[in-house]
């Protein structure tokens, strides 16, 4: 794996510049930023392919947005799980207030011990959600990566393959994640220190700020796409891409 490739070829496209600040407006546009999942998707199509640069212009941009929107409705159906799971104890501490209201002695003891009950539930659940969001974030490359060459909404539900692929390339494949969690923390990091330096100052520092912000969020992207398109081409012989 080509670690020094991932960070640095963003730079190497002789139109990085209008790419990625195309990228950023784009990404500030509510429902169309969508279609930035896209281009990450045809990002990692081409650096399987072996052609990393130039990076992907902004042109059929209707594909990208359905790449994209394809990608968040699977992320949707990954998160209920969470959504049920965090529900439940919300639901759990609403009842003792209820109950509480009746200003009943006993009453209020059956509100208090199902309170205690439902903050119990929640410290337990807290830590299945943690647990399961820690699962996802591990599992969520190798679904990007699938949808990438096979291009279809089925393939972000196929266990079997995803697993199965991770397993062969176990090496390279949490590498890749584990360079990519680095970079993020590390584009966090320098984008809170700016926004801080630059928060204070009215109107243009905090524009400035925001800007920052969401290029290094849209940098940590790139890396992610050059990073898990290698670990695609591994087999690309094995899993022809679809179309882009």
């Amino acid at each position: 794996m080509n670690i020094g490739k991932a960070l640095s070829y963003p730079n190497e496209d002789k139109q990085w510049a209008s790419k990625i600040g195309i990228g950023v407006l784009i990404s500030i546009v509510p429902i169309l930023n969508f279609a930035w999942l896209g281009y990450i998707i045809e990002l990692i199509r081409q650096v399987i392919k072996g052609n990393p640069l130039p990076m992907p212009d902004w042109n059929n941009l209707g594909k990208k947005f359905m790449d994209g929107l394809l990608l968040f409705l699977a992320s949707l159906i990954y998160a209920l799980p969470v959504i049920l799971l965090i529900g439940v104890p919300l639901i759990i501490m609403i009842v003792p207030a209820i109950l509480a209201g009746a200003g009943d002695s006993s009453t209020q003891t059956i509100a208090s011990a199902i309170a205690t009950a439902g903050t119990l539930v929640a410290m337990c659940l807290t830590c299945v959600v943690l647990l399961y969001v820690l699962a996802l974030s591990v599992l969520f490359p190798a679904i990007y990566v699938e949808y990438a060459t096979k291009g279809t909404f089925a393939s972000c539900f196929d266990f079997k393959n995803i697993f199965a692929q991770i397993r062969k390339n176990a090496g390279v494949y949490f590498t890749a994640w584990g360079v990519y969690l680095g970079v993020l923390i590390g584009a966090s990091l320098v984008g809170g220190t700016i926004g801080s330096l630059l928060g204070w100052i009215p109107c243009l520092g905090q524009i400035i700020a925001l800007v920052v912000g969401i290029a290094s969020g849209i940098y940590v992207l790139l890396v992610f796409a050059h990073l898990f398109g290698q670990y695609g081409a591994m087999d690309a012989e094995d899993r022809p891409l679809a179309s882009s």
